[in-house]
């Protein structure tokens, strides 16, 4: 259980050695409702929930300069991002300000997903449910039925299950879109 201050050393260097590889693709598995077309929910382990909740930790400088140069940020962020991109350094009053403010992760070089921190967010001894809105919660056989029930499943045949993997270009389109929808997952993969 590598979690805060939780866990031995080696079992932190174990999940820190995991992030810094080649382990650049996280993946969940999806519950579909193919008659309507819509994501249900994911199963999804630790490294994802803990990608997921990583995304309120981004400063919103970050977001908007991971989401500008695509066009993809909505609203005004854009205009006051490019605004401080195109203003001459010489107007700043620190030397670092512009630099910054500005700040992607990674250098912007596709490390959203290699962000969070070595122990993470949450325990990794279970399974998550992630729900089409981000809504995240402990998976349980009982809570799954009582979640399609909620949702108004009568038709099981309907369901399909598919595993996505979640890269950089992934990880981006999950973020702008949980800024805009409240199905994220069925926007994001289907």
């Amino acid at each position: 259980m590598a979690c805060g201050k939780g866990g031995n050393a080696a079992s932190r260097k174990r999940a820190k050695k995991k992030r810094g590889t080649a382990k650049s693709k996280l993946s969940m598995k999806l519950l579909v409702d193919s008659k309507a077309h819509r994501v249900l929910y994911a199963e999804a382990g630790k490294d994802v929930v803990d990608f997921l909740f990583n995304l309120l930790t981004l400063p919103l400088g970050t977001v908007a300069g991971l989401l500008t140069p695509a066009g993809s940020m909505s609203g005004s962020v854009s205009n006051l991002y490019r605004s401080i991109d195109k203003l001459d350094g010489s107007y700043m009053c620190r030397d670092d300000a512009k630099a910054a403010l500005l700040v992607t992760p990674g250098g912007g070089g596709g490390k959203l997903l290699q962000l969070v921190p070595a122990a993470g967010f949450v325990q990794g001894v279970l399974t998550y449910t992630v729900k089409d809105d981000l809504k995240v919660a402990p998976m349980s056989s009982i809570s799954a039925v009582t979640l399609l029930t909620s949702l108004g499943i009568t038709d099981i045949a309907s369901l399909q299950e598919k595993t996505v993997h979640l890269g950089h270009a992934e990880a981006l389109k999950i973020l702008r879109a949980s800024l805009r929808s409240k199905k994220v997952l069925t926007d994001v993969f289907l």
